[in-house]
């Protein structure tokens, strides 16, 4: 049974809709996911720290296609709620484009200055020079990867999230099967490494260009003949501000718990934190996909004038995500250390401090879906400097404070709390504006 935008969501629809961008989500998680295990485990410990150096770099960029995406698809899922098929493709159209040349521009800058990104970072030496390969060849595909992350909220406004979801399996099996091929087999080492990844990519980003170019079934198709909406496109960046922020800031403050676990111990630091990132990504995408999948629903009831499909959207939303919360708080506390040892079994005293670290880390979990589903139901309702603040500081202000803070109190500990510190304190304000707007869009009661 299909399922449109239109409909009434009881909990059994919601998550139908909902799983293919949450499995698609973890599907794009395993690229990194699967670098590390392969880096870690045939290449080396100081190439893995170069994946973790650079893979932040690649996220932050990749932000711009989380912003067109997201934000595109809020303005796009409302316009076809109004009733205005032909502008929302126009306005679609636009912002596929627009995300090409910004992409083709950042990816060739990123190349060319590698070197120094790498020094930047704190890499010397041997570091500095499997940081630059690694990051070379990973940016050849960066455009793939910023029109895949476009294309995952626009499927889903499409009402295509099932296809979504295969394009990324199939992305993922590319990145599987051909790093084992290039790292255990041909021996390729950190380039083989990213041009599996690169791969995988290629395979995520073109597919979805090449359905949306063609006659589908779907509510979108990319078209020749477009012209440049201002307005909408400083709307689309406007909406898509907080899940720009978020992923940049994401970066950026990985970068520097690097150097706080660099400065307190070493590689190996750098190592665990990368490996705690990798499980993370895992279970963060289940939050992310129920928000990004979501979140063209909200837009088009918004758009319809629908308040009470609304109020019951908001009310399922805070039910299943404080559940899922309490749930992979859980499972992370069960399986932490065989999740571990995944990445790092060869070295007992690196695996006991990132089963230690990641402990502490997974308590975040049962604030954390509340706050990256909070910011994305305002950029769904068109609400972008909302959704911007909840994200601004929860993923920077907060997290930037607290890592800068509490290791100076508490050691490498802090590190490894810094994150529940900052999503307690983004719940706060998540809360504070989910109550104060809810008579404004109509979705209290």
């Amino acid at each position: 049974m299909r399922i449109q935008l239109s409909d009434h969501f009881t909990y059994r629809k919601l998550l139908r809709f909902t799983m293919p961008t949450v499995l698609m989500l973890v599907c794009t998680s395993m690229y990194s996911v699967v670098d590390g295990f392969f880096v870690s485990n045939f290449v080396g410990k100081t190439p893995f720290a170069a994946v973790n150096l650079v893979f932040p770099v690649s996220m932050g960029v990749a932000a711009i296609g989380f912003m067109l995406g997201t934000g595109g698809s809020a303005v796009v899922a409302k316009t076809l709620g109004e009733g205005k098929k032909e502008l929302a493709n126009q306005y679609f159209s636009m912002i596929i484009y627009v995300g090409v040349a910004l992409s083709v521009v950042f990816s060739a800058a990123c190349f060319i200055f590698m070197p120094q990104i790498g020094r930047m970072l704190g890499a010397e030496g041997e570091l500095l020079e499997h940081c630059i390969i690694y990051g070379r060849v990973l940016f050849l595909a960066e455009t793939a990867f910023i029109l895949q992350n476009m294309f995952q909220s626009f499927l889903v406004a499409a009402e295509k999230p099932s296809l979504s979801l295969k394009i990324n399996i199939a992305a993922g099996l590319t990145n599987i099967v051909l790093d084992y091929v290039f790292i255990a087999v041909f021996q390729w080492g950190l380039a083989g490494a990213a041009l599996a990844t690169g791969m995988g990519q290629v395979v995520g980003g073109l597919a979805p260009l090449v359905y949306f170019a063609r006659k589908n079934d779907s509510l979108l198709r990319l078209t020749v003949k477009v012209k440049l909406y201002g307005k909408v496109l400083l709307k689309t960046c406007g909406n898509g501000s907080s899940e720009m922020v978020t992923n940049l800031s994401t970066s950026l403050v990985n970068i520097l718990y690097n150097f706080q676990l660099m400065r307190l111990a070493g590689e190996d630091g750098v190592a665990a934190f990368g490996v705690i990132m990798y499980v993370n990504f895992i279970f963060i995408a289940v939050f992310m996909g129920y928000s990004i999948g979501s979140a063209p629903v909200v837009s088009y009831h918004y758009g319809a004038g629908n308040h009470r499909e609304l109020r019951n959207l908001y009310k399922k939303s805070i039910l299943l995500l404080t559940a899922g919360g309490i749930i992979l708080t859980v499972a992370a506390e069960v399986f932490s250390r065989p999740l571990v040892a995944i990445f790092v079994s060869y070295d007992q005293a690196l695996t006991d401090m990132t089963v230690e670290g990641f402990r502490l880390f997974s308590l975040a979990f049962l604030f954390m879906g509340i706050n990256v589903w909070g910011s994305a139901f305002f950029t769904a309702l068109n609400n972008g400097l909302v959704s911007a603040a909840i994200s601004f500081l929860r993923t920077l202000v907060f997290q930037v404070i607290a890592v800068l803070a509490l290791p100076a109190l508490m050691g490498i500990t802090g590190v490894w709390i810094a994150v529940l510190a900052a999503e307690g304190a983004a719940l706060i304000v998540t809360a504070g504006f989910l109550w104060k707007e809810k008579n404004e869009y109509h979705y209290g009661k």
